[in-house]
């Protein structure tokens, strides 16, 4: 069952494999591996390709283990973070790597499954962990909520959510979690319908939610991380390529992918470069690409969805 849940359909599937080239052959890291779609995608694309599978969710695990078993020799699906991928143990080296993938996208799964905590349906408990229901290391969105203070509540909410109530919010939460604490979707919904002083529309909630996600998992962080991760053990020539789905994460990877294709990173103040003094490989897109109307409307869900592409020099 868990597998049939995670079969979503990959994002941009024909661009993301326009940049990684597996007709070359070679390793290739799919760091949220999900439901599996982009590995499947590579795995037929060229023989010669093996594939890494790297996700923090049990159940992705499981599925995407039942959804490879087939390609079971050219596989190895390892559960852990992007962020620590210095320490994962894997069997693969991965030291040089021909492409490598990362959809930042919350699946279909994850959203629909109420358990999981995500949505903003009445009745959802406050979790939001990415590494499952019982994922370790981060406390469920509930403890965020009745334990932060009013300033790091508003922080969450206007840099995460670009909510333009954020102190008012912050303000509200902190109120009504004092004759109750925060448990369910119900507590949060409540508390934005309050500030509003009318029914929050659906983009309303989503934007409110996705910041506490965001906060609960620290994905602006294991972002930063994992780029850098990833990037130093590209071979030469070797591609990355990024899905996001969120202005701040689009913006961080655009402005990673341009600081790694600049010969000199130094401050503007300094009289001369002392920094490395050669770009460390180009970017491959300008702009963002984005998804067609056709896949938009067979998936509604890719709407948002920017790539962006980069490639290793070696320098």
């Amino acid at each position: 069952m868990t597998e049939k849940k995670f079969q979503h359909e990959p994002v941009m599937p024909d661009e993301v494999l326009r940049f990684l080239r597996p007709e070359r052959g070679g390793i290739f890291l799919d760091a949220t591996l999900g439901g599996a779609g982009h590995a499947v995608r590579l795995l037929e694309a060229e023989s010669a390709v093996r594939v890494i599978g790297i996700d923090q969710d049990p159940e992705a695990i499981e599925a995407a283990t039942r959804r490879l078993e087939k390609y079971r020799d050219r596989v190895e699906i390892v559960l852990g973070n992007f962020r620590d991928i210095e320490t994962l143990e894997c069997g693969t080296d991965i030291d040089d790597l021909a492409g490598a993938l990362m959809d930042l996208g919350v699946s279909s799964h994850q959203i629909d499954t109420t358990a999981r905590g995500f949505s903003f349906r009445p009745g959802t408990s406050l979790r939001m962990r990415m590494g499952g229901t019982t994922g370790e290391g981060r406390e469920p969105a509930a403890d965020l909520l009745n334990a932060a203070t009013e300033q790091e509540l508003g922080r969450v909410f206007r840099e995460f959510g670009d909510e333009r109530r954020w102190r008012v919010l912050a303000r509200e939460v902190v109120r009504r979690r004092k004759a109750r604490p925060f448990s369910t979707s119900d507590d949060l919904v409540g508390a934005l319908t309050a500030v509003l002083g009318r029914s929050a529309s659906e983009r309303e909630k989503a934007r409110v939610f996705q910041a506490v996600r965001i906060a609960v998992n620290d994905e602006l962080g294991a972002l930063k991380e994992g780029l850098e991760s990833i990037r130093e053990r590209l071979a030469v020539g070797g591609r990355l390529v990024v899905i996001s789905y969120h202005s701040l994460e689009d913006r961080i990877v655009k402005q990673t992918f341009r600081d790694w294709g600049r010969d000199c990173v130094c401050p503007p103040e300094l009289p001369e470069c002392r920094c490395r003094g050669k770009a460390l490989g180009r970017v491959l897109t300008r702009r963002p690409e984005r998804p067609t109307d056709a896949e938009v409307k067979r998936n509604p869900r890719a709407r948002s969805a920017r790539l962006r592409a980069w490639e290793n020099s070696g320098s």
